[in-house]
This record gives structure tokens, C-alpha cells and sequence, in this order.
């Protein structure tokens, strides 16, 4: 059996800007019908490298296919953008600036109004498809943006924050309806600083920082390899005095401590017992995808 070619695909991609290099030797794939998590702090280049899938930059060096080659004009309707920004016109009316966009993506126009009509009522926004954009509060611009990207029904959806603005709720209603685009065959790359969402959504993670590459693969298999430092400890001690910590947070179940990398929970145990401390609990823990990023950032 010929497996199929992955829906995205960067090889050693390079990308800079005058004198600063914003993308370095990236290379990941996307298979299709998978969601992968796109990580990183502010500035990192998470945006420069969905414009570069996109065409609108072009790398330096290395080498992008899409769809199992390098992306044709004709290609680029098959993919939909949610960009961080606005992108609306906010003084026309939502379902007109709906069906706009979305024929702007080669979509007829009668389609493009049962579309946009679809949409609106799927995710509750009928209801102020008279209105103008700029009626409307953050979320639910959001909520618009998002339809304008989906309902043109590209192969290729590259989120860039899709969750910006959102209350809970209504995050949860996004969820659901991506967890259902993937599940359809659609390929997502989800760009956010959220982690609580990447690790609803995502198998796997890419995660960049000063646009080199800082880890990639498996989100279960990298959360049990840092799982190994992660423990939740139930004591009197005071952990300031303690070496071996690289940082602790406090929470319900006592403290959660993330040890170093040359130690391991034996060397903390031990701490332990020489202070004298009263222990309640000792256990090892998952680390959350948040610490993870923040001790790769501060590394």
C-alpha cells in the first residue's frame, strides 16, 4: 500500500528579514486530517512560517510542499487563513462580508450565501447576520472571522489564534467545531498561546523559539518525558533551600515541583528526609504543556 504524501511538508526552511533571520532550518509535516499545535513565545515565527505555507513569502532556503508539491495558484483556494488580526470589513454587514470573502476564494456566489447562511447558524449567528461588523463585540468577531475561513470548505486551515476573545463557552463551541473539521479530512495548524487547548486538540506539537526549532512530536510522549522532573509533593519544607528545584507552583493538591534536569525524584525524597519533613504525599505528576514551554523559553 502507497501511503499518502503528508498535506504540508518544510524541509530545512530558512526565512529572514534584512538582518533578522525569523525562521532557521524548520522542517515538520502535517498529515492530513491531523491537527498540530504551532508553539511559541511572542516573536518567535510562528506567523512568518504559516505566511510562508501560504506563498506570500517566499523562503530564503529549504523547501515547502503543499499537497504533495510546491504550492500552485491554483492551489491557494484549497487553503483558508485565520489571521491574529482582523481581517474584516467592519462597517459592512456580517453575512455580506461573509459571502465576500468567501467567493474571493472561488466559491460561487449562491454557494457562497448557503455557506455563509450554514455557518452562521451552526455556531449561533443568525442572529446578527443583519449587523454591521463593527456592532459587534470582540467574540463575536472572532466567531465571524472564523466563519470566513471555513466556509469556502478548505482542505488546508491555518489558524493563527483562532481562540482570541473568546469566553469559555464559546471556546468550547470552536473546539468541537475544529475537532470535527479534522475529523472530516480537513489539515489544521493551530497557532496559539492557549496550551490548555493545544492539549485538547493536538497529537502532536511544533514548538519554535527565536524561529529555530525547540521540539517536535508526539505531545503524550513529550509530556511523559518531562513528566519524569514533574512531581506533587504534600510537606512542611520550605523548597526555597532546596538545590534541586528548578521551580515550584502552589495549588490544591499541595505543591507542584519540577525538578531539574541532572536530578531526579529520589534526590528531592532524600532532601527530604535529611531536613526532617513531614510528608504527606509524594507523586509523580504530568507536566503541563504550559510549564514545558515556559521552562524551554527561559532556557
Amino acid at each position: 500500500m502507497v501511503l499518502s504524501s503528508p498535506a504540508i511538508a518544510l524541509h530545512s526552511v530558512r526565512k529572514s528579514f534584512r538582518t533578522v533571520v525569523a525562521v532557521d532550518e524548520a522542517s515538520f509535516d502535517v498529515q492530513r486530517g491531523e491537527i498540530l499545535g504551532l508553539l511559541g513565545p511572542n516573536g518567535a515565527g510562528k506567523t512568518t512560517l504559516l505566511r510562508l505555507i501560504m506563498d506570500i513569502f517566499r523562503p530564503d532556503s529549504g523547501t515547502i510542499q503543499v499537497f504533495g508539491r510546491h504550492l500552485l495558484k491554483e492551489d491557494k483556494n484549497r487553503i483558508g487563513y485565520l489571521p491574529e488580526e482582523r481581517g474584516l470589513y467592519t462597517r459592512q454587514k456580517v453575512q455580506s462580508v461573509i459571502e465576500y470573502l468567501v467567493q474571493l476564494k472561488g466559491v460561487p456566489r449562491s454557494q457562497a450565501r448557503t455557506n455563509a447562511f450554514q455557518w452562521l447558524e451552526r455556531l449561533d449567528m443568525l442572529k446578527v447576520k443583519e449587523r454591521r461588523v463593527q456592532e459587534l463585540s470582540k467574540g463575536n468577531q472572532q466567531k465571524i472571522q472564523f466563519i470566513a475561513t471555513v466556509a469556502a470548505e478548505p482542505e488546508i486551515l491555518l489558524l493563527d489564534e483562532p481562540f482570541s476573545g473568546l469566553d469559555p463557552v464559546n471556546a468550547r463551541v470552536l473546539i468541537e467545531v475544529i475537532q470535527g473539521l479534522a475529523a472530516s479530512g480537513k489539515t489544521i495548524v493551530l497557532s496559539t498561546h492557549q496550551m490548555n487547548l493545544v492539549e485538547s486538540l493536538c497529537r502532536r506539537v511544533f514548538m519554535i523559539h527565536h524561529g529555530r526549532q525547540v521540539l517536535y512530536g508526539d505531545l503524550e510522549q513529550i509530556q511523559r518525558e518531562y513528566s519524569a522532573k514533574a512531581l506533587f509533593v504534600r510537606s512542611n519544607a520550605d523548597y526555597a533551600d532546596c538545590p534541586f528545584i528548578e521551580h515550584t507552583t502552589a495549588n490544591g493538591r499541595g505543591t507542584q515541583i519540577l525538578l531539574k534536569d541532572n536530578k531526579q525524584p529520589r534526590d528531592l525524597l532524600s532532601w527530604l528526609v535529611e531536613k526532617g519533613a513531614d510528608v504527606q504525599s509524594f507523586e509523580c505528576a504530568r507536566t503541563p504543556l504550559e510549564d514545558i514551554f515556559i521552562k524551554i523559553v527561559r532556557q
